[in-house]
């Protein structure tokens, strides 16, 4: 596919896990956690991973979804019933507008977090996703 295709649309995407990436679209997540600093600041797509979730995720994500969300057993409900179209490309952007050592938010728990801004979801596009930072269009 050219790179014509998706003009509209970031060049650049960063991979995340289901349930998290899925918190970013409906459930007012705005901090994305990181092992290591992030330089990049700027517009990206949001890729959801193909990675399944085992039982310990499931536990981290219920938890932190209680502590942010206060209707947390409706989010709960709908983040178990995921279609299956939600793993494995793109499905939104957001904008990166800073990186975070501490915070309030209770989706931080770092040790960085990615500041999320502007998330707006998009039709799915299948892509296979990479670690980092990476151009999605050279994935399609």
């Amino acid at each position: 596919m050219p790179d014509t295709d998706f003009p509209d649309l970031p060049a650049k995407a960063l991979s995340i896990r289901q349930p998290w990436v899925w918190a970013i679209l409906n459930a007012g997540k705005r901090i994305e956690n990181r092992p290591r600093r992030f330089h990049y600041r700027g517009l990206i797509c949001l890729h959801a991973s193909l990675y399944k979730p085992n039982a310990q995720d499931g536990a981290d994500f219920t938890q932190t979804l209680i502590k942010a969300v206060p209707d947390f057993k409706k989010f709960a409900r709908q983040a178990s019933t995921m279609p299956p179209e939600m793993k494995g490309g793109i499905i939104g952007t957001a904008e990166i507008v800073d990186c975070v050592e501490q915070s309030d938010d209770p989706w931080f728990f770092g040790p960085y977090g990615l500041v999320l801004e502007n998330v707006q979801p998009v039709k799915f596009i299948p892509v296979k996703g990479a670690l980092g930072l990476f151009n999605w269009r050279k994935n399609l």
